[in-house]
């Protein structure tokens, strides 16, 4: 399922490589490369949440609504839309981990060509880095990160 709409910026497909030894209790740092091998990514996710494992696969999509149509989300949020009961479908219903936050930071890459987005969930970090025509309609701005294991 996939928005109509230039609400979501960014999907793609990662392997996961490694996972960093815990420095907390629930939360694991995933290091990802997309199948097409051109992105890099790091990320953080609850793993009593979400649990990954090295060798999977996770499909990754950056968001700034999660109306399927695109609209801006109304001021209740997704949360509140879930525990009233609302029987409109999101996009968050296809994905098995969704959080909010912010994409603060962008760096130029080395080599001129790529570039480096950072994105905070709630303390949970996230670092994208590839090249500028994938990752060129991110912008600082507050998104979701909806990410499922591919079978």
């Amino acid at each position: 399922m996939s928005l109509t709409s230039d609400a979501q910026l960014y999907e793609d497909e990662f392997k996961v490589e490694r996972i960093s030894d815990p420095k907390y209790d629930r939360v694991d740092r995933l290091y990802c490369t997309s199948v097409d091998g051109q992105t890099s990514m790091q990320l953080d996710v609850n793993k009593e949440l979400f649990p990954v494992k090295v060798g999977e696969y996770l499909r990754i999509a950056l968001a700034t609504s999660l109306s399927l149509d695109g609209s801006k989300d109304d001021e209740r949020g997704w949360r509140d839309a879930a525990k009233l009961g609302s029987v409109e479908q999101t996009l968050a219903d296809s994905y098995e981990y969704v959080c909010h936050g912010k994409v603060y930071k962008f760096e130029d890459g080395k080599d001129g060509q790529s570039i480096k987005a950072y994105m905070s969930y709630g303390g949970l970090l996230m670092a994208l880095d590839g090249p500028y025509k994938k990752l060129t309609p991110l912008r600082v701005d507050y998104i979701y990160l909806l990410a499922s294991r591919n079978a």
